[in-house]
C-alpha cells in the first residue's frame, strides 16, 4: 500500500470510529451542484452504508440546470434533498464536500459548524476549525479523494457509483487535460472498466433546452476579444451553471487562452473564468477582481464568483471587466467581435 493510501486508510479508520454512534449524518455540497459534488457525496453515502450500516442525507441548495448534471442525477439515482426542506440542526454530524465553510458557495446556515470537510480547493481559514479536514488542493477532483477512501477501506463499487466517480473526474479535469494529477489519472483509469457505457453516453449527450441556445447566441453576439482574452456577457440567464458551461465552450476558440463570462441570475451577477494558462491562479485572481463586493474562489485554471444584488445597467460588469483585464495586463482597447469587426467601446489607453 502506497504512502498516500496508508495515510488515507489511517484517516478513514479514525473518522469511521468517531462516527459510530454519533446519530444522523448530513452531507452538504455546494450550491448549484456539479458532477464532482454528486459523485463525491454518493461515494461518502455508500461508505457510510457499508462501514456504519447507516444512511445519510445528501443536501444541496440552488438548482441543477445543466443538462448533463440533470441526466447524471436522474440516471445514476443520486438521492438528493433540497437543503431548504430539512432542518440541519436536527443532524448530529455535518459533512461538507467540494466546498468549505466561508466560501459563500454553500447554504449551510450561519452558526453551524461542519464536522468533516473534504475538498480539492485551497484551504480556507474557517476549515481549520473543523474536527475532520481532508483538503488536497493538488487533486483535480474531490471525487478522486473519495475514490481513494473506498479503495483504502476495501469497499466495492457498484456500476452506477463507478460511473458517477468516473464522470465527475472526466468532467472536472476535462478528460485529464485540465489540472489532473497522478491520483486523478489512477482513479480515472481504474474506474473506466467498471462504468456503464450506455449510461455514460446518455449523460454526456443529453438533449439541451432552448434556453441553452438562447444564451449561446447572446454569448457569441456579446463576445469581445482583447488579444488572447475573451469577455462575454450572457445578460439575463435562467440557470447559473450556464455561465461556466459557456466559458468552457468559448475557451475552444482559436487564438484565445483566457475567458470571462458573466450573467445575471435573480439579481446576482454570476462570473466564470477559464484559462489555458498555467502561470496564473484563476481562483486567487477572481478573489481580487470581486474583492469585497461578493464571493469568489477556484483554483488553477478555473475560477468563479458572485456579486449579489446587481442590475445589468448599474456598471458592475464594466468595473469587473476592467479589473479583470488589468489583472492580466491587457489593454482595454481594440476589442474585436467574433466576426472580426472592431468594437468601439469608448475606452482608450492601457488598463
Amino acid at each position: 500500500m502506497s504512502g498516500v493510501m496508508t495515510a488515507t486508510r489511517a484517516f478513514t479508520d479514525r473518522l469511521l470510529s468517531w462516527l459510530r454512534g454519533k446519530g444522523r449524518i448530513l452531507i452538504v455540497v455546494h450550491d448549484n451542484p456539479d458532477p464532482d459534488c454528486f459523485a463525491s457525496a454518493l461515494a461518502l453515502y455508500h461508505l457510510f452504508i457499508v462501514k456504519l450500516n447507516r444512511e445519510s442525507v445528501i443536501a444541496f441548495s440552488g438548482m441543477i440546470g445543466r443538462s448533463e448534471n440533470l441526466a447524471m442525477a436522474r440516471l445514476l439515482e443520486i438521492p438528493l434533498t433540497p437543503l431548504e426542506i430539512i432542518d440541519p440542526t436536527e443532524f448530529n454530524v455535518i459533512c461538507m464536500l467540494d466546498t468549505q465553510p466561508g466560501t459563500g458557495n454553500n447554504s449551510l446556515p450561519a452558526g453551524l459548524t461542519a464536522d468533516l470537510v473534504i475538498d480539492h480547493h485551497p484551504m480556507r481559514d474557517a476549515s481549520k476549525e473543523c474536527r475532520w479536514v481532508d483538503i488536497r488542493d493538488n487533486y483535480g477532483a474531490t471525487a478522486s479523494i473519495l475514490y481513494e477512501y473506498l479503495e483504502a477501506q476495501e469497499v466495492g463499487l457498484g456500476t452506477k457509483l463507478a460511473t458517477a466517480l468516473f464522470y465527475a473526474i472526466k468532467s472536472e479535469t476535462q478528460d485529464l487535460g485540465r489540472e489532473s494529477e497522478e491520483h486523478d489519472r489512477k482513479a480515472y483509469l481504474s474506474l473506466f472498466p467498471m462504468t456503464n457505457k450506455k449510461l455514460l453516453y446518455e449523460i454526456t449527450h443529453p438533449k439541451l433546452p432552448a434556453e441553452y441556445f438562447v444564451s449561446l447566441k447572446t454569448a457569441i453576439e456579446n463576445a469581445r476579444i482583447y488579444g488572447p482574452v475573451l469577455i462575454s456577457r450572457l445578460e439575463s440567464i435562467v440557470f447559473p451553471e450556464i455561465v461556466a458551461e459557456l466559458a468552457d465552450l468559448l475557451l475552444n476558440l482559436e487564438g484565445v487562452d483566457t475567458i470571462l463570462c458573466s450573467g445575471v441570475y435573480n439579481e446576482d451577477l454570476i462570473l466564470s473564468m477559464r484559462t489555458a494558462r498555467t502561470d496564473i491562479n484563476s481562483g486567487e485572481m477572481m478573489k481580487r477582481v470581486v474583492s469585497s463586493r461578493g464571493v469568489a474562489g477556484g483554483h488553477g485554471m478555473m475560477g468563479g464568483g458572485r456579486i449579489d444584488k446587481v442590475r445589468m445597467d448599474d456598471g458592475t460588469e464594466d468595473k469587473v471587466e476592467e479589473l479583470f483585464l488589468h489583472e492580466l495586463g491587457v489593454e482595454m482597447v481594440g476589442a474585436r467581435q467574433l466576426s472580426g469587426r472592431g468594437v468601439d467601446n469608448g475606452k482608450s489607453g492601457a488598463v
